[in-house]
């Protein structure tokens, strides 16, 4: 198998001043999070090794704020405010609804965000000056949303209708229709369906087979990474070939996954984290984006549903899984 990296816009890549070289000798960090991940996942795990790799160790000059972990979008509001009257020296926040809200309670603590597309949601003025109390990490996600989709098309020959689900909490209208846009000149209709919560995410899949599509494509988003066993249970029921944002969702069960790996950005974000602790700000560090891309074929769960993913495309992976 041939292995390809892909390159991103740098947005690290700019220089910035340092406030200090390393953490105060006796300070004890405070860090606050407001994310949906659990806190005993393997990203979660990355991130902490790689504050710890930079000199902040959880138990002994860095304390973990309590609540953060594991947030539904139900308890975002409440959790923001809670997070916020802590008063950690900086929170973790996103993707975009957890971001939101903390931005309405707090401009001063600095956010340390990861969501699909940082300047487009408005919580940066560009990527090179975000700006505000704000900075982070923007996935790309309305651009690697249409390369998943062109993926999808070709590991489906034939195919003529296929469903975009989306996250109906945070996809924009114009996204799905560039996406449909794309797709007409494929001769591929693209139909499209929304998912508020995860009680939605198998109607959507029943709804999109019983509407002709002949393969899924989830659009970025957390809910369906938090799911994602109920996508690719339900995916499998129906039979119909999906592709999905995370290479580690491939492997995990999904046909195919693509993009940046999910435990490279929570390190990349830690990263971001120990300038702010270092005393460097937000408005400061320019907005970073993911700098490497992997493809993941699942031929397991091929087999399962019975398709044959042309040679030509399982020969481009990054990995396969077999």
């Amino acid at each position: 198998m041939r292995r390809r990296e892909f390159l991103g816009v740098l947005g690290g890549a700019a220089a910035w001043p340092l406030a200090a070289q390393a953490q105060e000798a006796g300070r004890n960090y405070r860090l606050g999070f407001l994310i949906p991940t659990g806190r005993e996942t393997p990203a979660v795990a990355a991130f902490f090794d790689e504050l710890r790799l930079s000199g902040f160790i959880e138990g002994q000059n860095l304390t973990v704020v309590p609540g953060g972990f594991g947030v539904r979008n139900d308890q975002i509001v409440e959790a923001a405010a809670t997070m916020v009257k802590a008063a950690p020296d900086a929170i973790v926040g996103g993707p975009e609804l957890q971001l939101r809200a903390l931005q309405a309670v707090t401009r001063t603590i600095p956010l340390i965000g990861m969501t699909e597309d940082m300047v487009a949601e408005g919580f940066a003025a560009s990527l090179a000056r975000p700006g505000g109390n704000v900075t982070g990490i923007s996935l790309l996600s309305p651009e690697l949303d249409g390369k998943r989709q062109e993926i999808l098309i070709e590991a489906v020959p034939g195919v003529r209708r296929m469903a975009a689900i989306a996250d109906a909490n945070v996809t924009p209208a114009r996204h799905l229709e560039a996406l449909q846009d794309a797709a007409r000149v494929r001769s591929v209709e693209l139909l499209a369906f929304g998912v508020a919560t995860p009680e939605k995410i198998v109607p959507a899949i029943d709804e999109a087979r019983a509407a002709g599509a002949q393969a899924l494509n989830f659009l970025a988003s957390s809910l369906f990474f938090v799911h994602r066993r109920i996508a690719f249970e339900q995916a499998a029921v129906v039979h119909l070939p999906a592709i999905y944002q995370w290479p580690e969702m491939a492997e995990e069960g999904g046909l195919v996954g693509y993009g940046s790996r999910f435990t490279e950005m929570y390190r990349q974000r830690a990263r971001m984290v120990v300038k702010i602790l270092r005393g460097a700000k937000p408005a400061d560090i320019p907005v970073e984006q993911p700098t490497r891309f992997e493809m993941v074929i699942n031929l397991n769960s091929a087999r399962v549903i019975g398709h044959e993913i042309p040679a030509g495309l399982v020969l481009r992976a990054d990995k396969v899984v077999e």
